[in-house]
């Protein structure tokens, strides 16, 4: 669901009607800037940073971030680091206090479940992140996109305030070469540290092959998988096998692609469905093949509570009403060599032939990809960054055509686009799965927008 879509908000509710409540664990660093570049309207950035236990960290980013009653909309936010693999002081503490605020506020006030999802192909600010959501008492950690064979084991070691370390995939590195990443609990914080509860972990995954994997070889316990399909928003594993075009140039999908169920079930794990599953029958279906439950995330995406500007709800709504919502699988927009979905929208980075009329930069980073240069130290370059500069590192042109920001896209899906040097405000890239276009069907007459708890009440009027 992108980046705050699945917002503290959404997660709280969904989690006090006694569901797991999820939070994307994407960019929180960022996030927590520009809300209190914006002022933090209703000041529950600030509440959860009150509480925040690694002293002094919460006055330095109030100093450095937080602008009474917000900057002017025609000025940029203020510029923070990029991430690499020694990050700075200052970015660390960013990044843990950022995905303590998320879980912090989502936690608050019940005693539900809620967890934090994260992307492995987001490595860098991965143990900070981790330690940022253990603080604040997170119960379930969920990471796809990649294999994440090492994350069990340093959730393991953070619950112990061990260091931990973490495998950087770099590439041009010679056999028996590695670049790991670091943190260390123990440089925050002055004496004993705090008690941390050891989260769960869940793999989000698409194919037996890998939850088998996972199951006997991570370095931890897992316990449990999410069995995504293709059909899911964001990034979608790609196609086994060659990878074959649609006639309207997306992935191909077959036989192949379909997760065995049976397979997964016999490792004796609980599992849940994700791709399509919010419907009634659906749940009915994924509880009968020996499923725990459904994931949902569209559907959540569109209602009140989610972190999605207005505007672009009520914009999508309206096109899932007269039927005109489409997601694109896009092949090659993604950075990371995933397959993409994208809604289908004027005035938004969708549109191909407007997104090249930006002037491309990398001023977030997310998704840039670790090299090693010819004079052996550590290089970052993104195919979305300006071709000139992409090749200057090494890069292919073949890798730059067809890129789009999605750092950017993201955030301003959650009104906070970053206003670029040539005045140019970022504009929105509305990432959904295959459902949003029929996800009109939770307005109740006369309404013009639904809430979560009317989702869960729908997908659950079957089994109570």
């Amino acid at each position: 669901m992108g980046v705050a879509i699945s917002s503290w908000g959404l997660a709280r509710t969904v989690s006090q009607a006694g569901q797991l409540g999820v939070v994307s664990g994407t960019a929180l660093d960022v996030v927590l800037a520009r809300q209190l570049e914006v002022g933090d309207p209703g000041g529950h950035m600030r509440r959860a940073l009150e509480a925040f236990p690694i002293p002094g960290v919460a006055e330095r980013l109030l100093k450095r971030y937080f602008v009474p009653g917000g900057k002017a909309d025609d000025q940029p936010f203020r510029g923070k680091p990029m991430p690499n693999e020694k990050p700075s002081r200052h970015l660390v503490e960013l990044t843990v206090a950022g995905n303590f605020v998320e879980v912090f506020l989502a936690n608050e006030g019940h005693d539900g479940m809620v967890g934090i999802n994260f992307l492995e192909k987001i490595q860098v600010p991965t143990l900070p992140c981790i330690y940022g959501a253990m603080l604040a008492g997170v119960d379930c950690i969920l990471m796809g996109a990649g294999i994440p064979r090492a994350i069990p084991g340093i959730i393991d070691r953070l619950a112990e305030g061990e260091p931990v370390e973490l495998r950087l995939d770099v590439k041009g590195l010679e056999r028996g070469e590695e670049v790991k990443t670091h943190f260390d609990p123990h440089d925050y914080f002055d004496g004993e540290l705090p008690a941390l509860a050891r989260p769960d972990f869940i793999a989000i995954i698409s194919f037996s092959t890998l939850a088998t994997m996972l199951a006997r070889k991570a370095s931890g316990r897992v316990d449990g998988f999410i069995v995504e399909g293709a059909t899911a928003g964001g990034h979608n594993a790609p196609p086994r096998g060659k990878l074959q075009l649609t006639d309207t140039g997306e992935p191909l999908y077959g036989e192949r692609d379909i997760p065995d169920l049976e397979k997964i079930a016999a490792l004796g794990l609980p599992f849940w469905m994700a791709g399509s599953y919010a419907e009634p029958e659906q749940v009915t279906a994924a509880l009968a093949v020996g499923a725990t439950g459904v994931q949902i995330g569209t559907a959540f995406a569109y209602c009140e509570e989610s972190g999605l500007a207005p505007d672009l709800k009520a914009r999508v709504l309206a096109m899932s009403r007269t039927g005109e919502a489409k997601i694109f699988t896009d092949p090659v927009a993604s950075p990371t060599g995933f397959p993409f979905k994208v809604v289908q929208m004027p005035d938004t980075n969708s549109d191909a032939a407007e997104y090249e009329k930006r002037t491309r930069i990398c001023d977030l980073g997310y998704l840039r990809h670790a090299y090693k240069t010819e004079a052996g130290t550590i290089g970052w370059r993104c195919p979305s960054e300006p071709v000139d500069d992409y090749l200057r590192k090494g890069g292919d042109i073949e890798d730059t055509r067809g890129r789009k920001c999605v750092c950017n896209g993201l955030i301003a899906n959650i009104d906070r686009g970053q206003v670029q040097r040539d005045g140019e405000l970022e504009r929105a890239l509305v990432t959904s799965g295959d459902d949003v276009e029929n996800v009109a069907r939770f307005l109740k007459p006369g309404a013009d927008s639904y809430g979560a708890l009317d989702v869960i009440d729908y997908l659950l009027r079957d089994t109570r």
